[in-house]
């Protein structure tokens, strides 16, 4: 392991954070000048823009004829962006959670992957797979901008009152244009300097390839999401930081998922281990985001501990698995027949009384 090895992974860590402080503050500004709330600003461009990475690494693995990455890179990217990216950003900072998620997006990311799962089933997403998935990505991106624009106009979104940003005009809105793409390659130029030298890194401590992939490779795409969300919670632009992660996923399944499949010319093959694991991990995922986010329409602090924790317990899990460790059958046991189902019924019973609640401040 050299200095300058070393040095790669410190420059990217610092290129994120100055990409995140950059487009969080461009497309902010870009929200009340364009007449878009900031939680649809970033449900789709700081969404999609941070989930560069995972879309460059997706058409790169089909055009190499790794086509099998594209899909573990896209459900361990999901996985990644709500129990740790969620998880961290809450844990610097309770984080309001708009209704429009709750009532349209959260149900969207669960039905996109349950709609994965079902054109998986067969053992690989088609081409034709891959064009209804990106048709579905452009249909909620104009929905999405369409909804904002008439809630505005009825006065219903109060989201961008609460920001101190001053409409722009001309050189004004061509300053934040700037600040959103000088960001976005800031993110995505260092998140490839970061993931470049922990590779070097893991592979001078002579970790195995299957392991750097299940964890550095997974995780290093979702730097430019991590870094956006921590840094807009710190800022107080929570509705960025809870849509960045939510409309990220639902890119990565829609158009990163939905494009690699598509332009490959014999789709993208699912292992078995994919469909019969992570697939159903990522979705319960999905799934435990709607009694979080429904109780109190905010993710507190302890809720992103138990995001974190679990984050922690999937990575244990995968090297487990990856090393086939005597512990993996006793490690399985507990997770999956105690602490899982454990977890399940605390927030079902949560929700149950959160709603119980609304329903009697009702009448």
């Amino acid at each position: 392991m050299d200095l300058l090895t070393l040095a790669l992974a410190l420059v990217g860590l610092v290129l994120l954070i100055a990409g995140a402080e950059l487009l969080v503050r461009g497309a902010s500004s870009l929200a009340t000048t364009m007449g878009i709330s900031p939680l649809v600003v970033g449900l789709t461009v700081v969404a999609f823009g941070t989930s560069a990475p995972e879309l460059a690494v997706s058409l790169e693995s089909t055009h190499t004829g790794q086509a099998g990455l594209a899909f573990g890179n896209v459900v361990g990217s999901n996985i990644c962006n709500v129990l740790l990216i969620l998880g961290l950003s809450a844990t610097v900072a309770p984080l309001v959670v708009h209704q429009q998620l709750i009532r349209v997006e959260v149900p969207l990311m669960i039905g996109a992957s349950f709609l994965v799962l079902l054109l998986a089933v067969d053992g690989g997403i088609g081409r034709l797979d891959g064009v209804v998935l990106t048709a579905g990505a452009i249909g909620y991106t104009v929905f999405a901008i369409r909804q904002s624009r008439k809630a505005q106009r009825q006065g219903e979104d109060t989201v961008a009152d609460s920001l101190e940003v001053t409409p722009a005009h001309g050189l004004g809105i061509l300053l934040q244009l700037v600040f959103v793409a000088a960001g976005l390659g800031l993110l995505v130029l260092g998140s490839r300097w970061l993931v470049a030298g922990a590779v070097a890194v893991a592979q001078a401590l002579e970790v195995s390839d299957l392991i750097i992939g299940l964890t550095v490779v997974a995780a290093g795409t979702s730097l430019p999401e991590l870094a956006t969300s921590v840094m807009a919670s710190y800022k107080g632009e929570r509705d960025i930081a809870v849509g960045n992660v939510v409309g990220s996923n639902l890119f990565n399944l829609l158009v990163v998922l939905g494009f690699s499949s598509a332009l490959s010319p014999l789709g993208i093959p699912v292992p078995p281990d994919a469909l019969a694991a992570d697939l159903p991990v990522m979705i319960a995922v999905s799934v435990a985001c709607l009694p979080i986010f429904f109780t109190g329409n905010r993710i507190a602090r302890w809720e992103g501990a138990l995001f974190l924790a679990y984050y922690v317990a999937y990575t244990v899990f995968l090297i487990l698995t990856a090393q086939r460790h005597e512990w993996l059958p006793l490690y399985r046991t507990v997770l999956l027949g105690f602490i899982l189902p454990l977890t399940a019924i605390t927030l079902g019973v949560i929700a149950i009384r959160e709603w119980r609640q609304r329903q009697l401040s009702r009448s």
